[in-house]
């Protein structure tokens, strides 16, 4: 009895809220400034509580039925992570990237030179299990002038806490492409005032790409280890769809000899 109470409490105020915003949607173009500003502010955060609640439930309830989850990770792995532009809905899924550096969505982010402004970037929703990702990342690359296109994804600092030189970090990508393009990782790792950039190509030949960096190799001060982020490196890309179905970033510690 005390549950039914309850909840018929709480679909009351909620009736009550929708009812209230409805009748604000309509009055604010005839507000004040002063009142239009307060509420703006309101609706904003609203917003942000609203949008955190899609995303979850985004994430658990539009998964496809297979193939959603991590792909198979390396014996001894002890981090691994997909981003969230592949695993929930952002909040503003498309952009023209007109300007040199194009934010999407919380730590990513798309670099280019080009003066054209004709490279176009959405969030796509994935239909294949093979695809293994809830959503993926279109460029659309019409005219093309410029000498770099780059995506650059900040790594969270679980990736860098514990993180020596005797690791591997390995990067899985799934792409699709209406051609063959040449592409490049870079993983950046700040140490110090040092910046260790190791380079992987990926495979021009079919659809799932890895790269793998040995940190031996890095000239890497592991004491002094601030940041990471990753870059993805896309050369000739003029007049090219290219789609990134699912991008998962793992490490483990090399085996001892």
């Amino acid at each position: 009895m005390a549950g039914r109470i309850a909840r018929g409490i709480e679909g009351w105020h909620q009736r009550r809220t929708e009812t209230r915003w409805a009748r604000l949607a309509e009055v604010a173009p005839e507000l004040d400034p002063f009142e239009l500003r307060a509420l703006r502010s309101d609706a904003r955060g609203l917003r942000r509580s609203l949008d955190r609640v899609m995303q979850a439930a985004d994430a658990r309830l539009a998964l496809p039925p297979l193939g959603a989850g991590l792909p198979q990770m390396p014996l001894g792995t002890d981090w691994s992570w997909r981003p969230d532009l592949w695993r929930v809905v952002l909040a503003e899924p498309g952009a023209v990237a007109s300007g040199e550096r194009t934010a999407l969505g919380e730590g990513l982010a798309l670099y280019h030179d080009c003066p054209l402004g004709e490279v176009v970037v959405r969030q796509v929703r994935n239909q294949a299990p093979e695809d293994r990702a809830p959503y993926g990342l279109a460029l659309d690359v019409f005219g093309f002038r410029g000498s770099f296109l780059s995506l650059a994804l900040n790594l969270p600092a679980a990736a860098v806490e514990g993180l020596r030189a005797r690791h591997l970090v390995r990067a899985e990508l799934v792409i699709d492409s209406d051609r063959p393009v040449k592409a490049y990782a870079r993983l950046n790792i700040r140490h110090g005032p040092n910046l260790a950039q190791p380079v992987s190509a990926l495979p021009e030949a079919g659809r799932e790409k890895l790269a793998e960096f040995d940190l031996a190799y890095a000239d890497l001060n592991d004491r002094r280890i601030e940041r990471a982020w990753l870059d993805l490196i896309v050369n000739e890309a003029a007049m090219t769809r290219i789609v990134i179905r699912d991008v998962v970033v793992s490490r483990r510690p090399r085996a001892e000899l």
